[in-house]
């Protein structure tokens, strides 16, 4: 997501885009202007549809307060400032008086741990044997375990789901945020990354690529090399794009519910 602040007839915008899966967008605007965006533009490609969104920029707190005083007339500002004064002298005032009273007199001395140390008592032994301690060493964490949809449930049902703006996705990425998944997807959309020539947004699908359905959560593996990053293995392709299967080993990133990314760090990527 790009949020950029503009000015338009007097007033400050901020813009955010989306990208939208084909026939969902109705969908997605709804949900949006719900929040109060306003739909700008849309770009239409051949799986997905970025939609660009608007909306007037909140005003800061200072700048709402400053914006108010500008409103009144000099006599009332004046006023307000002799107040605001008065509070003042008032606070300090309230202050020295509060010091001054919590200054008198000597607190009582604490009582030394030495000095209020019990007596071994008669009916207990004067010679206690110590506590005992346990001389086992600490257990060492288990093994990043690879999390698949044969040893995982939750990884199951997020690979099935249709709509990637369900919560479970960013609930997903909370809870297991710095595990390695794998699973079986396809590249959906890649885009060189801003004016780069070989570094690459790629945008991962679950499953075998289609052009009528799509499944998972928008995975995106965000400003890669092909060569250096992706750690391609198996019989390595002279290039890839849109439409390949791939067999993904991915550590999980972060969520960004807004942009509904949900970012992967390759850890090997074959072509299937």
């Amino acid at each position: 997501m790009l949020t950029v602040p503009a000015v338009v007839d007097d007033a400050q915008y901020e813009f955010t885009s989306v990208q939208a899966v084909r026939g969902t967008e109705a969908r997605t605007v709804a949900k949006w202007e719900k929040d109060g965006w306003e739909l700008d533009r849309r770009d239409q490609g051949l799986l997905r549809t970025e939609l660009v969104f608007r909306r007037v920029k909140p005003a800061t707190f200072g700048a709402s307060v400053l914006a108010a005083l500008r409103r009144l007339s000099p006599t009332a500002q004046r006023s307000l400032l002799a107040v605001a004064g008065v509070l003042v002298v008032l606070a300090v005032a309230g202050g020295v008086i509060d010091g001054t009273r919590g200054g008198g007199g000597d607190a009582e001395p604490a009582a030394s741990s030495t000095e209020t140390s019990a007596e071994p008592s008669a009916a207990s032994p004067a010679t206690q044997e110590p506590a005992a301690t346990s001389s086992a060493a600490p257990k060492a964490p288990v093994a990043d375990e690879v999390l698949t949809v044969e040893n995982n449930e939750d990884l199951a049902a997020l690979l099935a789901i249709t709509d990637p703006s369900l919560p479970a996705v960013g609930q997903f990425a909370a809870e297991y945020r710095g595990r390695t998944i794998e699973f079986d997807g396809n590249i959906a959309t890649m885009n060189n990354h801003g004016t780069y020539a070989t570094r690459y947004d790629i945008l991962i699908g679950a499953g075998d690529y289609s052009e009528a359905s799509s499944a998972g959560p928008n995975f995106q593996f965000r400003d890669v090399n092909i060569t250096s990053d992706l750690h391609l293995t198996g019989t390595v392709p002279d290039t890839i794009g849109i439409g390949d299967n791939l067999r993904v080993v991915a550590r999980v990133g972060d969520y960004n519910s807004t942009q509904e990314l949900f970012f992967l760090e390759p850890v090997s990527t074959e072509v299937r």
